[in-house]
């Protein structure tokens, strides 16, 4: 198969570009063109030199190609603000895409994954299994995607959550390096300080985190306070132990000095009471912690029921009363399923084709 551009980094692509014979000057304005423009039609550039057009007409769809994502649906919500994105990648497999206003900024909730092999009990991406990994182009092409579409209204996306389908630490290489395109500040130049990375707990992908030093927000699912409570809802959990999984943690904010946001999904008579709320607070003692707790977002795969809402802010005042930062999240297409844990897509064996 053809090598994807946006697979590349600016140094892998002025790589190429040399070993292909060109000029290094040429990646710059390939790059430009792939990533900060974030054009879908390498061939309708007037300004690319002929030699780097030359290169483009001779070597595209051969060797190389792009990854533009076709639309297969999109879905307006109720709310006016949050648009959700049926993209068709080139096997035919299908991901969701989420784009989100607030006010005075949009964010972009992307896939990782086609599917998801964590299971979680709650979510419609973990009951639908998992497919495959996603490429780094493909990650990388679903902010371009947001990017257009934020474009034509003349805004612009600033906020990036890795929220979407799929487990990003499960796919931490091509996750970290999709990232590391989209910050590049010679293209979509999305800061670190602004992209979520959300896990369920994958404890390696922590540490590699805490290792490397990452400048990613880190988010961690908790769901749960006891081996137990949270095994329940998290399989993942049997893997990495909730112990195993703090201990990381904490490991991760002495490395980095850097705060974890801890979501914690409401789910009515399961973990919603004043006891749990007092055993995650003090679970996350010592811990420079953020929760943000999040009503259930109800899936036809799952019985459990949302919170009332005086549980909620009873959980609330509970985890703020012991000093740790806690906010309600603010929901977004609940009514077109593009809230936290509805996104799902229709499953795929490898080399089925869907139609559009």
């Amino acid at each position: 198969m053809p090598t994807s551009l946006h697979d590349l980094t600016f140094d892998e692509l002025r790589e190429l570009i040399v070993r292909d014979g060109l000029r290094p000057a040429h990646s710059a304005t390939l790059w430009n063109a792939l990533h900060f423009r974030a054009d879908t039609d390498l061939n309708q550039r007037t300004d690319f030199l002929p030699p780097l057009r030359k290169w483009l007409d001779a070597k595209m769809g051969t060797e190389y190609h792009t990854d533009v994502l076709a639309i297969a649906s999109e879905i307006f919500s109720g709310d006016d603000l949050t648009r959700k994105y049926l993209l068709k990648l080139q096997d035919g497999q299908e991901i969701e895409t989420v784009v989100m206003g607030y006010p005075g900024r949009h964010t972009a909730c992307v896939s990782t994954q086609a599917g998801c092999a964590m299971g979680c009990v709650f979510c419609a991406t973990g009951q639908m299994g998992f497919v495959r990994h996603l490429r780094p182009g493909e990650i990388v092409a679903q902010v371009h995607h947001a990017r257009r579409i934020l474009r034509e209204s003349g805004e612009r996306l600033r906020n990036l959550v890795l929220m979407g389908m799929g487990e990003p630490l499960h796919n931490y290489d091509n996750v970290m390096k999709a990232l590391g395109i989209i910050s590049d500040t010679r293209g979509a130049n999305i800061g670190p300080s602004k992209i979520s990375i959300s896990t369920v707990g994958v404890v390696p992908g922590i540490l590699r985190m805490a290792e490397e030093n990452s400048r990613y927000n880190l988010a961690v699912s908790l769901h749960g306070s006891t081996e137990a409570e949270r095994a329940a809802l998290i399989p993942a959990n049997q893997r990495w132990p909730l112990s195993e999984l703090i201990a990381a943690c904490r490991t991760y904010c002495e490395k980095t000095e850097r705060k974890i946001f801890f979501a914690w999904t409401l789910i009515a008579g399961v973990n919603d009471t004043p006891e749990h709320a007092r055993r995650l607070a003090a679970l996350l003692s010592g811990i420079k912690a953020h929760v943000n707790l999040i009503p259930l977002n109800e899936t036809a795969g799952y019985e459990g029921r949302e919170s009332v809402e005086t549980a909620g802010e009873v959980f609330h005042r509970i985890v703020q009363e012991v000093g740790i930062p806690c906010t309600v999240r603010q929901r977004r297409g609940i009514d077109v399923a593009a809230g936290c844990g509805q996104l799902k897509a229709e499953k795929r064996r490898r080399g089925e084709k869907s139609t559009l």
